[in-house]
């Protein structure tokens, strides 16, 4: 039977079940941590303890909030002996369909040789499962020592991130100089520049500097460009580094001091 869910029926209608149904329609049916607060951050206090932060998740459709730290206790482990434990959000559907949410850690089996996760309740409760655990963290120990957490969930970004992503700037002059220009154009993370120079220094692997890109131009890596001028007279590296940085290098021999423009382009 349809039924209006966003709109007036003069009693109590909506369900839980209808909004993890609308919650799973626009996000996935995949599990996510949301981008806000603390993202769950896991900080491992002793051999025995770890604590969860704040954040915010949704696993298969379903909301749930960590307001506050909590901690949770890992089983000590064994000398000689290697074990994996899960850190998992549990939802549970109980008696007269009661559900709720917790953080739970669930053992592995120790061994002697290389561990594997332990298993987790993997039936949705879109699909009438009515227990579901999302993996936060693989918690690796090694005797009784405490190993690095492993971190198992995405993180959804927004959709302001979206929105960046699809945005586009007009071509703007990023470095003007004496000797030249370098112009940028991006649309979202993608980056496109163009670069012309006037003149060239021509000793045998001279360099030269084109200046500096603003912050938000800049690419997440030191990049390397390759040119080549006319008959081989000007080979260059043109250098766009991750602290704004270009320059350029002569390749072999003299090069001619003729002017030369090329276009690179990066993702952020």
């Amino acid at each position: 039977m349809v039924e209006l869910v966003t709109g007036h029926a003069g009693k109590a209608h909506a369900t839980a079940e209808q909004a993890a149904g609308l919650n799973a329609g626009i996000l996935g049916l995949d599990d996510y941590v949301l981008n806000v607060h603390d993202k769950l951050k896991i900080t491992v206090v002793s051999a025995n303890k770890v604590t969860i932060g704040t954040g915010e998740l949704v696993m298969q459709g379903r909301h749930v909030s960590q307001g506050t730290p909590e901690d949770l206790i890992v089983t000590n482990g064994s000398q000689g002996q290697k074990r994996n434990d899960l850190i998992v959000c549990r939802y549970t559907k109980g008696s007269q369909s009661v559900e709720s949410a917790k953080l739970v850690v669930v053992r592995g089996t120790p061994t002697t040789g290389t561990p594997t996760d332990p298993a987790v309740n993997t039936t949705s409760p879109l699909d009438g499962g009515t227990t579901y655990d999302m993996p936060l963290y693989r918690i690796p120990l090694d005797g009784i020592t405490i190993g690095t957490p492993v971190a198992l969930f995405n993180v959804l970004k927004p959709m302001s991130d979206v929105w960046d992503s699809l945005t586009q700037t007009e071509v703007l002059t990023l470095i003007n100089s004496t000797y030249g220009t370098v112009k940028g154009y991006r649309r979202g993370s993608l980056v496109t520049l163009r670069i012309d120079w006037k003149s060239s220094a021509s000793g045998s692997w001279n360099t030269g500097n084109f200046g500096t890109l603003p912050e938000s131009w800049r690419p997440p890596m030191d990049l390397n460009f390759s040119y080549g001028g006319r008959d081989g007279a000007n080979q260059k590296s043109i250098n766009v580094n991750a602290n704004g940085t270009m320059t350029y290098a002569n390749q072999g021999g003299t090069q001619s001091t003729n002017a030369f423009g090329m276009t690179v382009s990066y993702a952020l």
